[in-house]
């Protein structure tokens, strides 16, 4: 008998309906070894030695798999194929440590029959390369949060916490607040004019001032109103006619398949999932055999994907439809693994309609995304009809660009917002008659805070993090408490993440500096691909940062200034202070920790009564998770809660 082990109880499941009887597949749950929560788990002194240990809820299982690893042939470990994985496996291998049974590791793309068979021919050794470029990540980031921690606990309050990329994207948030705060909106205005045919039928179509003698109008040339209204009195007196017709083909190029950071994007803008959300769906797509393992940054495409899709195109959409050869996508990523796969159904021929009836609604809707973006992938391209027309007026040129879809292409399956705009049959000379002018103001907008998805896009476009990180880190930095959502599912940081930002800032500027952080995802590359070691990578990280905390310990002055309430402590009698804790404010007795009596800022009355109960009045309240949320101030006699204020499309996170 052999003995496969993997990560979880769902993979594990799918996998043995592959395997014969030879064959008996069990989970690991994750990792089977870990530092330790309660100490650093680091020793400094001797190489950065990580002390690892079996959690307790690790043990049992843990001891299952050693019984059935004495009793089995063999052990193959068959964790998924990154660094994560990688160490997962050396971590079983260590922690079962059954010397004299032959250990051999097999990694595969997919979960699919042929797959599996082909993994189980080709066993290799764990890659410990691999592991050391992991190891190197889990060391540094401990060192980072354990380290910096305390210090924020001294000199801010208790319960912060601070994370190498978390800090780094925290900082980019709190960057465009600034931004968005010292933002100036400017007066600007466009000149619009309808036109109108003067045939038989009349026709009527939009175009816009663009030009007036010599000089093309650049944003910012017509300020104010009365220059608008002075142009468009005389815009209205000229005669206008055709000057210009020119006609243009152009193609829209077919999306390459998913990476994790545009399935996060994607999935956000299309779905409105966060980037959390997708990757539980796609770890349950991944582990039902349905798609490709979904934490990648390659774009590569394996032949019979190919294959299977053109087949797929040339039985369902026709020869229009085909490409000659099977379009191959580059990736632009740094640090990008090229072995790895593009993220995409295992069998394209596995419809999303065919897998209506058995997946969650929200998994299909995920599975759905990723199958069009796939065999969008291998279309063609879409083509366009451009055409530009110029009228002239006077001393004026007026400018109408029309738009034809010929040939939609990847648009068949992959749709996306581009706005057709058919114009009359028009002519050169063709005389018009000016129907109406439309003066309009407009002012600038300060930079869009950002989303998910943006901020995704930001983080790998500087190299910082990878595919496994995206979705933790922004999760993580709600929970801390350093930046919430509004409305609009728009990032933005609250007054604590602001305060630490600006302490790490100033006085760790490495620890969240863009360029540094991405240096050493570089680093950790090359310690993956054998070129560096991983001890002096962290060595070289850690002596100037110990040296620079001890420091600051000394000189940067203390943010836990207290204002005393002008109340006393219901129970010892002091005084009572106001106190910044993890997520905020909040009233706290000065005579702590011998009195631990606190209780919570009162809000501002929104004058609004409960609409369950009409007794109590609505106020905001926080969640377990730091979240804002509406509630009745007679709770727990009233358990009302609302994300929305009642009879308002206000969300809770919005500040009054």
């Amino acid at each position: 008998m052999n003995l496969v082990i993997v990560e979880s109880p769902t993979k594990a499941k799918t996998i043995s309906k592959f395997l014969g009887k030879g064959f008996k597949v069990e989970s690991s749950f994750g990792h089977v070894r870990d530092l330790p929560k309660s100490r650093l788990g680091v020793d400094t002194e001797n190489n950065f030695e990580p002390q690892y240990i079996v959690p307790m809820k690790a043990k049992k299982n843990l001891n299952a798999l050693k019984k059935e690893a004495e009793k089995s042939e063999k052990i193959i470990l068959a964790t998924d194929e990154d660094r994560e994985g990688e160490a997962i496996a050396w971590h079983l291998r260590e922690a079962i440590g059954t010397k004299d049974k032959k250990f051999e590791r097999i990694a595969f793309h997919e979960i699919t029959k042929k797959a599996i068979e082909e993994a189980l021919k080709h066993p290799r050794d764990i890659d410990i390369k691999l592991v050391n470029a992991q190891q190197a990540r889990r060391i540094l980031d401990r060192l980072v949060g354990y380290k910096l921690s305390p210090f924020l606990w001294q000199k801010v309050a208790r319960g912060l916490s601070a994370g190498r990329v978390q800090s780094v994207a925290v900082r980019l948030i709190c960057e465009r607040e600034e931004e968005i705060e010292k933002f100036k909106k400017e007066e600007y205005w466009t000149i619009g004019a309808q036109l109108e045919t003067q045939n038989e039928k009349p026709e009527k179509f939009e175009t816009r001032l663009v030009k007036i003698g010599e000089k093309t109008l650049d944003k910012f040339d017509i300020k104010t109103e009365s220059e608008a209204q002075k142009i468009s009195e005389d815009l209205q007196k000229q005669n206008a006619k055709i000057a210009n017709i020119e006609i243009k083909k152009e193609q829209k190029n077919a999306p390459a398949p998913f990476t994790t950071s545009t399935m996060q994007q994607s999935a956000g803008q299309r779905l409105g999932f966060s980037a959390k959300q997708t990757m539980m769906f796609a770890q349950h797509l991944y582990e039902n055999g349905l798609i490709t393992y979904m934490r990648t940054d390659s774009l590569n495409l394996s032949e019979d994907a190919l294959m299977g899709t053109k087949d797929f195109i040339l039985k369902n959409f026709g020869e229009n439809y085909a490409l000659p050869s099977p379009r191959k996508f580059k990736t632009k990523s740094k640090g990008a693994q090229e072995a790895h796969e593009a993220i995409r159904p295992t069998d394209t021929g596995k419809t999303p309609e065919d897998l209506k009836n058995s997946l969650d609604e929200k998994e299909w809707e995920l599975y759905d995304l990723i199958w069009r973006r796939m065999v969008a992938s291998q279309l063609p391209e879409a083509e366009f009809e451009n055409t530009k027309v110029d009228i002239s007026a006077g001393d004026y040129l007026l400018r109408s660009n029309g738009v034809t879809l010929i040939f939609d292409g990847f648009l068949k399956v992959y749709p996306t917002k581009i706005a057709e705009n058919i114009l009359p049959a028009l002519q050169e000379s063709q005389k018009l008659k000016i129907d109406k002018i439309n003066p309009e103001q407009h002012f600038t907008e300060p930079p869009a805070r950002y989303n998910e998805a943006s901020l995704i896009k930001t983080l790998e476009k500087f190299g910082i993090g990878r595919p496994s990180t995206y979705a933790p880190t922004i999760s993580t930095i709600q929970e801390r408490g350093y930046v919430e959502k509004n409305e609009q599912r728009r990032l933005y940081p609250t007054e604590t993440g602001k305060i630490v930002n600006k302490i790490l800032v100033e006085n760790f500027p490495e620890i969240v500096d863009i360029q540094f952080t991405a240096k050493v995802e570089e680093e950790f590359d090359e310690i993956a691909e054998g070129k560096k070691e991983w001890v002096p990578v962290i060595k070289d990280f850690f002596e100037p940062f110990a040296k620079n905390l001890k420091e600051k310990y000394e000189t940067v002055t203390s943010q836990k200034t207290e204002e005393k309430t002008g109340e006393q402590c219901p129970e010892c009698g002091k005084d009572l202070v106001i106190k910044r804790g993890r997520f905020g404010k909040f009233i706290a007795c000065s005579g702590f920790p011998d009195c631990k009596f606190t209780k919570k800022i009162p809000e501002t009355p929104l004058n609004i009564k409960c609409p369950k109960c009409a007794e109590g009045d609505v106020i905001r309240r926080r969640s377990k998770k730091g979240r804002w949320f509406f509630g009745c101030s007679r709770y727990p006699n009233c358990d009302f809660v609302s994300w929305v204020l009642p009879g308002t499309q206000k969300d809770a996170t919005v500040k009054e």
